[in-house]
C-alpha cells in the first residue's frame, strides 16, 4: 500500500517539527513520496517563509536591497538544518543562485516557490530521499492552468525510478520554462498530482487538526471532527471556506479513485477524516459540515412574464461577463432573478452592470442589496431526512437571525442560506447546535 504524504508550513516550522514528521514518515514505510510545504509560523508573532520571500519580491522591486531580508530566510533554514545535524550540508549555494536571479530576472513566482523549493532540499538529505524538483515534473499550459497530460506522464516516469523521492510543493513551471506557482495552499494540489501520478492507494495530507471539523472552530468552541465525507462534500465546503485542504486538491485523486485522508501532524495516533468518492457509511450526525463567507450582494431583477422570454436569463447574465464579475448562486422566481456577487468585486462596476442588464433585457425594476454573509450546510444525510430545512430555519427564527436568501440545489446535497454579515457567527451556532449539540 504506497502513500503520498504532504505536510503543511506548520508541521515544518522548525526543527523539532521536523523530526516528528521524519518520525511519522519512518513509521510506515509505505510512506514513499513526500511533499513539504514552506516553514510555517513557529509562533503567533512569527513570520510564514512564504510570507519573508513574498516581502523580499516587493523589496526588490521597488529598488530596495534585499540582501538582509535573505539573510534572515537563510537563518530560518539554518536553524533548521543545524536542529537536525545535518552535517556538510548546506544551502550557500542556493541563496547564492537566488541572489543572482533576483538581478536578473526578478519573479514573484519564483521567489514565492523557494520556501518550498528549499525545504524540499532539506526533507531529502534529512531522510535520505531522492530530490525531485517540481519544476521538472509538473507543467502548465499556455492559459496557466495545470497541463494534465503532460505532468502525469513526465511526473508518472519520474516517480517510476526513484522508490522514496521528496517533490516540493506550491509550483511548476510554465510554457516557457519559468516557475509558475499555484494559488496559495497549493502544495495540498500538489500532493494529489504526485498521488495520482504515482498511482498510489491513499494520499495523507498532514495538518495541525485532526481531521475536518463540522464547522469553524473560531466561531464554534471544539467543533466535533468526521470520520468520512465524500469528495463531493468537501467540494462544497472548501468553496464556501473551509480550509482543511485546498478545494483543487480534489481533482487528481477523485479521477484516480484514491482516497485522501487528513492527519494530525502532532496527534499521529488519531484517525484523521477520510475523504473518499462514495460511502455506504452513515455519519452520526445529518450534516457533514457548516461553512460560509461574508461580503457578498445580490441583484434582484424583475420582470413580468420572464418565465416565457427566451434568452432572458443569458441576455442578463451577459452584464456580469462584460463587466467581468463571476456569479456564485443564481436564485429565481416565475418573475424574478437574482444574481449573487461578491461585493468587493461588484461595488464599483454596479452601475456600468445595472445599465447592460436594461439594455439587454429591459427588465421593471433591479435592486441591489449588499452586507450577505453566505453559509452553506453540506451534508449527504439531508437527502434521506426530513424536515432538515425546516430545522435549519427554527433554529435560525430562535437566534433572531433574518434570513434573505435560500438556494437549494436539486442533488440535496447542500442548503445556501444567505443573513446579513452581523448575524453571520449567530447563525452558524445556531445551526450547529440543533444538529450537532441537541440532535434535534
Amino acid at each position: 500500500m504506497k502513500k503520498v504524504v504532504k505536510f503543511g508550513g506548520s508541521s515544518l516550522a522548525d526543527a523539532k517539527q521536523f523530526m516528528k514528521v521524519g518520525d511519522i514518515i519512518r513509521a510506515d514505510e509505505n510512506r514513499v513520496f513526500v511533499v513539504p510545504s514552506a516553514p510555517g509560523k513557529r509562533n503567533s508573532k512569527d513570520t510564514k517563509v512564504t510570507d519573508m520571500l513574498i516581502k523580499t519580491y516587493e523589496d526588490a522591486k521597488a529598488g530596495k536591497d534585499v540582501s538582509e531580508n535573505l539573510v534572515a530566510i537563510k537563518a530560518r533554514y539554518d536553524e533548521i538544518i543545524d536542529g537536525l545535524n545535518l552535517k556538510g550540508f548546506s544551502l550557500e549555494d542556493d541563496f547564492k543562485k537566488i541572489a543572482e536571479d533576483i538581478k536578473a530576472d526578478l519573479s514573484l513566482d519564483y521567489l514565492a516557490s523557494r520556501g518550498e523549493f528549499l525545504n524540499g532540499k532539506i526533507m531529502a538529505e534529512y531522510l535520505g530521499y531522492d530530490f525531485i524538483d517540481a519544476k521538472d515534473v509538473i507543467f502548465f499550459n499556455e492559459e496557466g492552468h495545470l497541463n494534465s497530460y503532460k505532468t502525469m506522464k513526465v511526473l508518472g516516469q519520474a516517480l517510476e525510478e526513484h522508490p522514496h523521492a521528496v517533490i516540493p510543493g506550491f509550483y511548476g513551471c510554465d510554457k516557457d520554462g519559468r516557475v509558475k506557482t499555484f494559488s496559495r495552499g497549493g502544495s495540498d494540489v500538489t500532493g494529489s498530482i504526485v498521488a495520482g501520478a504515482a498511482k498510489v492507494d491513499v494520499y495523507e495530507n498532514w495538518t495541525d487538526v485532526s481531521g475536518f471539523l463540522i464547522c469553524d472552530p473560531r466561531i464554534v468552541k471544539n467543533p466535533v471532527g468526521m470520520q468520512t465525507i465524500t469528495y463531493r462534500e468537501l467540494r462544497e465546503l472548501s468553496y464556501m471556506g473551509a480550509s482543511v485542504l485546498h478545494e483543487d486538491a480534489i481533482f487528481p485523486v477523485r479521477s484516480a479513485g484514491i482516497p485522501i485522508n487528513i492527519k494530525n501532524t502532532n496527534r499521529p495516533e488519531d484517525d484523521g477524516t477520510w475523504i473518499v468518492e462514495s460511502t455506504g457509511q452513515r455519519n452520526e450526525y445529518v450534516i457533514t459540515g457548516i461553512a460560509g463567507k461574508k461580503g457578498f450582494c445580490t441583484v434582484l431583477i424583475t420582470k413580468s412574464l420572464m418565465n416565457s422570454e427566451v434568452g432572458f436569463c443569458r441576455k442578463a447574465l451577459q452584464a456580469f461577463e462584460d463587466n467581468g464579475i463571476s456569479i456564485e448562486h443564481m436564485p429565481s422566481g416565475i418573475d424574478t432573478m437574482t444574481v449573487v456577487v461578491h461585493e468587493d468585486e461588484f461595488i464599483n462596476k454596479e452601475q456600468a452592470v445595472v445599465s447592460a442588464i436594461h439594455r439587454n433585457c429591459a427588465p421593471d425594476s433591479i435592486e441591489i442589496e449588499s452586507d450577505l454573509a453566505l453559509i452553506a450546510v453540506v451534508g449527504r444525510g439531508m437527502k434521506s431526512t426530513r424536515g432538515t430545512a425546516g430545522r435549519i430555519f427554527s433554529a435560525l427564527s430562535h437566534a433572531h437571525v433574518n434570513v434573505r436568501m435560500i438556494d437549494q440545489g436539486s442533488s440535496e446535497l447542500n442548503i445556501i442560506i444567505g443573513v446579513e454579515n452581523q448575524d453571520f457567527e449567530t447563525a452558524v451556532k445556531a445551526i450547529y447546535d440543533i444538529f450537532v449539540t441537541t440532535k434535534l
